[in-house]
């Protein structure tokens, strides 16, 4: 299959028909059905069932859009790259990050590296730990930045900083709060449970084991800035990530690590075969400064 080829295949398979693969790219239905039909004259096989006006992609169509999607988003990005060029812009860094992070560690950091490199052009987005090897194989990300490296995957990463678990509660409900505090002295007080899911949800969930203790949990919450806003409206206190608290800190607010001390690495995670280039580094360099500083 030649470039034209796939990329009419690839239209296609997503759109469900000729029609709405034409408009997807600005060409004629019997343009986009002569090219098919030349690519499965190429290949040998039938990719599509014609049902009801419809394209139903078969079995070998599924197995070979796997590696035609690999291909068109090289293509795509090899055409972001040639618009940058003419448009004296620079590299393209896709980025990936926890939603507690990309509620301030991110931020902060592209700031600062677009005050040295006005240039450089950022693709960012959230993601949850069961979505990292997707998004990366799928070349929706280049690097996905998190709490855990996914395990058994063909993935490289790095260390670039360390986050802490702390009590983000009402001042009220603790006037007299020590600089950290013990998961004993929780006792009593509502509590918004995280899903024990996920790297922290495991650490506080074998902590809690450990220790014999029981919280009185009110809510559960899937995401920890979720457990924040909860906390903002005065439901209870929970136990989140240091860079959460951070941003949800407010008046009537505060937040105490804990006592002992639980803490994770925040790690870089790439392909093997893709490794971040000298601006993805330079860029992580600069995250690992904001996230020391926080």
């Amino acid at each position: 299959m030649n470039l034209r080829q796939i990329e009419i295949f690839h239209a296609v398979y997503l759109h469900g028909s000729v029609s709405a693969a034409a408009r997807a790219l600005n060409v004629s239905q019997p343009a986009v059905t002569k090219v098919l039909r030349h690519a499965e004259r190429a290949i040998g096989l039938p990719l599509f069932e014609r049902t009801k006006g419809r394209l139903i992609p078969t079995v070998d169509a599924h197995t070979l859009f796997t590696e035609v999607a690999d291909i068109h988003d090289r293509v795509r990005s090899l055409r972001q790259a040639c618009h940058n060029m003419r448009q004296g812009r620079g590299a393209l860094l896709r980025i990936s990050a926890l939603p507690s992070l990309g509620l301030g560690a991110i931020p902060a950091a592209v700031a600062e590296f677009l005050r040295d490199h006005s240039d450089i052009l950022f693709d960012l987005q959230t993601l949850h730990h069961d979505e990292m090897v997707r998004k990366l194989y799928d070349r929706e990300t280049d690097i996905a930045i998190g709490f855990e490296v996914p395990p058994s995957a063909p993935v490289a990463h790095q260390v670039i900083g360390e986050g802490e678990l702390v009590v983000l509660y009402p001042e009220a409900a603790m006037p007299d709060a020590p600089p950290r505090l013990h998961l004993d002295a929780l006792r009593g007080h509502r509590f918004i449970s995280p899903v024990q899911a996920g790297p922290i949800g495991r650490m506080l969930s074998a902590e809690l084991n450990r220790l014999d203790v029981e919280l009185d949990e009110v809510v559960s919450a899937r995401t920890y800035y979720v457990a924040a806003a909860l906390v903002r409206a005065g439901v209870g206190m929970a136990i989140v990530d240091n860079f959460t608290a951070n941003a949800a800190v407010a008046a009537g607010l505060s937040s105490r690590p804990l006592q002992p001390a639980i803490t994770f690495d925040i790690h870089a995670v790439y392909l093997q075969n893709r490794p971040p280039s000298k601006t993805a580094s330079e860029f992580l360099a600069r995250l690992a400064q904001v996230i020391e500083n926080l």
